[in-house]
């Protein structure tokens, strides 16, 4: 079996460097941090410029990621089974809650957001499909976590986004066994300061969890004066989670 190909393998690791990044790197920023010589970071990024997959700034001649990886991570939502089956009940399920509804499935140890319909009202909203969220600090994640969803590894700090982020693996354990005994996870504030969100599990047709579907929204409104989630919120959610794992070919449970 022919090895791989190392100018290939580095041109993967510019663009994940790229996209974790916070803003555009320069060519030895980037040659700096996987180890490259610079005129090898350079040739590359050309390369990747010349493609489209980095675009580069006439101001300050840094690099960040181009027009052409956004046209194909859609060409990949697109045909997502998942995506196109949870569609059809990502829509009425905004439109019953009142919130945000967001769709992931598990990627490199992290949530991958593969559709999001905007809370159905004016207020100022930004599109997080294709965002990594963190599997300990949110709903979706705590599903595909005590589900077994593949690609759910941990890593080995749990990270604090919030105040009330989880970050004892013994204390995330307790709750995980809460969500396999319930069918359903809860996030307060420990993505984000003020917000929750509810999630329920969807299956594929040989009955295992293939992903996760649930709402988001201000605290207040998502959950009572007591910390928790209203009943109504939770019976949309798993709804729509058996409708989708139902499309997708799932056995009953």
């Amino acid at each position: 079996m022919p090895g791989a190909v190392q100018s290939v393998e580095r041109a993967a690791a510019i663009l994940r460097l790229l996209a974790a990044g916070q803003g555009r790197l320069g060519v030895a920023e980037v040659a700096s941090t996987l180890g490259l010589a610079k005129s090898t970071a350079h040739g590359l990024l050309r390369t990747l410029e010349q493609v489209g997959f980095v675009e580069q700034s006439t101001t300050t001649g840094k690099y960040q990621l181009g027009a052409a990886l956004l046209h194909l991570g859609t060409s990949y939502l697109d045909v997502n089974e998942l995506r196109s089956r949870a569609i059809n009940w990502a829509d009425p399920l905004a439109s019953r809650s009142g919130e945000a509804v967001r769709i992931g499935t598990p990627l490199d140890g992290r949530v991958l957001v593969v559709h999001h319909v905007f809370r159905p009202d004016d207020s100022l909203q930004v599109l997080d499909v294709g965002a990594l969220l963190p599997l300990h600090a949110t709903a979706l994640g705590k599903v595909l976590l005590a589900f077994s969803a593949g690609g759910t590894t941990l890593p080995d700090a749990l990270e604090a986004y919030a105040a009330r982020t989880i970050t004892s693996r013994r204390a995330l354990g307790r709750v995980l066994g809460e969500v396999r005994e319930h069918g359903w996870a809860l996030e307060v504030e420990e993505g984000t300061a003020g917000e929750a969100g509810v999630a329920a599990p969807i299956r594929g047709s040989g009955g295992l969890v293939v992903g996760a579907i649930g709402i988001r929204g201000a605290v207040e409104r998502v959950c009572d004066g007591s910390g928790h989630p209203h009943a109504r919120l939770v019976t949309l959610v798993r709804d729509a989670a058996r409708n989708v794992s139902r499309d997708l070919g799932a056995p009953r449970w």
